[in-house]
């Protein structure tokens, strides 16, 4: 497996793009709120507002080297084993929609004709690998048919496989999160109403907590109906603090005062969940940019990671919105959640090739390790490994 992070001992275009951002206006810098600092605590104490600490803020201390936070195998490889198994059940319902039709295709064919690829386009397209993806990968076979390389429709299976995992694996930026050279980690998440965002919060930062991480959570969707509530639950699963202000509140004021409280105690990972907005409403992708503008005010290079958030059952609409968050905040990775509920598992090729944007997490399921990290090897394995008796 991929490791989350790599240590940066120095910074290049490459791995954290320059930010200009100019002098904070007064629209930019939120006046000190009354914040909430929730922890560890029974439910019945977690909504009560807390007083302001009179301390002195300082910046806290650089973190440690952070761990592999990839998941842990036994010497034996059976975890490993069982991991991908789990991985190969649940994308079942994609391997249906492409690679067993495929193998249908080319059941009892001995060669390759026009027939056969015009039926295979179809088979593309209907996996939700998008068109120009599917008009590449048959132009590729073309190519090697008209050369006289390609003969035989099982050879064929083989050089889609691999060029599907070159799609994946081609991005413009570095596959491991990248950590600062000093004080917190921020992660800020986007994404539209219905994704999963918060849930793949909570189960991020269970990842964090579990490799001994102190992680901070801000609830900065203010708008959302329980979006708040919803937060708290999962600080108190995972036992970490979470910050918070009324519901309604200017969501940049809650994360001026967060990244205080983040350097003020020290947190080593700060995850900034941020309002469901339709990403066709202009004014709510701009408050975005402000977001983004304070915290790059209070902690120089934040945010570390702007993580988008996706539904993989909503196919080509994915795209759409990862374009459009894209050209507004600069998307530095992927987490694509639902892809063991969707026959369109094939939009995980498309978004590789059109955005050239790393994926960094799958949601394979409701349970906590059902939050994969992303390794294109073992998904295009999974995806085009033999099931027996189907």
């Amino acid at each position: 497996m991929l490791g989350w992070f790599k240590k940066k001992f120095g910074k290049t275009e490459e791995q954290i793009p320059d930010q200009v951002h100019p002098e904070l206006t007064e629209a930019d810098h939120p006046a000190p709120s009354q914040t909430t600092e929730t922890s560890s605590q029974p439910v019945s104490t977690i909504c009560e507002d807390k007083p302001e600490s009179s301390t002195p803020l300082e910046p806290a201390s650089p973190p440690q080297s952070f761990p592999d936070l990839t998941e842990q195998q036994t010497s034996s490889g059976k975890k490993s084993n069982s991991l991908f198994q789990r991985l190969t059940e649940r994308l079942i319902k994609t391997k249906e929609s492409l690679v067993y039709r495929i193998d249908t295709l080319f059941l009892g064919k001995k060669e390759i004709d026009l027939e056969l690829l015009d039926d295979l386009e179809e088979i593309l397209i209907t996996a939700d690998i998008g068109v120009n993806t599917a008009q590449e990968l048959l132009e590729e076979a073309r190519r090697k048919v008209k050369r006289q390389e390609l003969s035989d429709p099982q050879t064929l299976k083989k050089v889609i496989k691999e060029k599907i995992r070159s799609f994946i694996t081609e991005s413009d930026r570095p596959a491991e999160l990248v950590m600062p050279d000093h004080g917190p980690f921020i992660i800020m998440v986007v994404g539209v109403n219905g994704v999963g965002k918060t849930t793949t919060i909570g189960k991020i930062a269970h990842k964090f907590t579990n490799a001994g991480q102190s992680v901070l959570l801000v609830a900065a969707d203010t708008f959302r109906a329980a979006a708040v509530a919803q937060l708290k639950i999962w600080g108190e699963r995972n036992k970490v603090q979470v910050v918070s202000q009324q519901e309604g509140a200017d969501p940049s004021a809650v994360v001026f005062d967060a990244m205080d409280v983040a350097l003020a105690k020290g947190h080593d990972v700060v995850i900034v969940d941020t309002a469901g907005r339709l990403h066709t409403q202009v004014n709510l992708m701009e408050e975005l940019k402000k977001i983004k503008r304070v915290m790059g005010k209070k902690i120089a290079g934040a945010p570390h990671e702007v993580m988008l958030i996706l539904d993989a059952t909503t196919g080509q609409n994915a795209i759409s919105q990862a374009k459009l968050f894209n050209a507004t905040v600069d998307i530095t990775g992927l987490t694509l959640t639902k892809l063991d509920g969707t026959a369109k598992g094939g939009i995980v090729v498309n978004i590789c090739r059109e955005l050239k944007i790393p994926i960094r997490f799958i949601g394979i399921g409701e349970q906590l390790e059902d939050l994969r990290d992303f390794d294109p090897d073992e998904f295009v394995e999974a995806l085009f490994q033999e099931q027996k008796n189907r």
